[in-house]
């Protein structure tokens, strides 16, 4: 199964993580078909933010050595805990169930976007899951560029987050893969200007490896 997560707040055809998620999606599905696939867009349909009730609900199951999703509702003590897990399960169970999960990131204010903060807040609940088996694409765009020897190198706090917490989570460093489009202001602001062929060289490069990364490959079979 492909998880495929979109959490750019421009819904417009003008992100250019959607058109690179969208573009591995595509790809992703031509070879395996779309019966594994299951999309949210958590710009148009946001996670609730985890509340008392979430909290609550994790703590007693850490007291009680942490418990696996399905024996969690044993736990509920009350109406607000029981619709804090009715919310939370579902996204548990899809990343339990995906074989590998897409994440469109664009960075916002030198870190992730909110949408996706709140998703990955509510999927953490104690004991829920490790990704082991699991590959994690990250397809992330940034307004300028935060490489060696720039003027803000050091300032990506998006990608060291990422990688910490899905390492957090078991995931091979082997399994995530980071495929970064930079300098997409360079179309838009004047002072940028000169940086655009860079910043085409950047967009044209990320293209090429995503359909590096969806390609057919002879001998594939279909993920059930």
């Amino acid at each position: 199964m492909l998880l495929h997560l979109d959490s750019s707040a421009n819904r417009s055809d003008e992100s250019v993580t959607r058109q690179l998620t969208r573009l591995f999606a595509d790809g992703w599905q031509a070879v395996h078909g779309s019966d594994g696939y299951r999309y949210r867009d958590l710009a148009a349909d946001p996670v609730q933010p985890i509340d008392t009730a979430y909290c609550q609900l994790g703590r007693r199951s850490e007291r009680c050595g942490v418990l696996p999703p399905a024996q969690v509702c044993t736990l509920i003590e009350n109406a607000a805990e029981a619709e804090a897990w009715a919310v939370t399960r579902p996204l548990i169970d899809e990343v339990v169930a995906s074989r590998t999960i897409l994440i469109g990131a664009p960075m916002y204010n030198y870190s992730v976007p909110a949408s996706l903060k709140a998703w990955i807040d509510r999927v953490t609940f104690p004991g829920a899951f490790t990704l082991e088996a699991t590959e994690v694409v990250v397809i992330t765009s940034r307004g300028g560029a935060y490489g060696p020897g720039t003027p803000r190198e050091g300032w990506d706090y998006e990608l060291p987050y990422l990688r910490a917490y899905f390492a957090d989570h078991g995931l091979p460093d082997s399994n995530l893969r980071i495929i970064s489009a930079e300098l997409s202001l360079a179309s838009l602001v004047p002072h940028l200007a000169d940086l655009r062929p860079l910043a085409e060289r950047s967009l044209a490069a990320a293209r090429a490896e995503v359909l590096s990364c969806v390609e057919p490959r002879e001998n594939a079979t279909a993920e059930h």
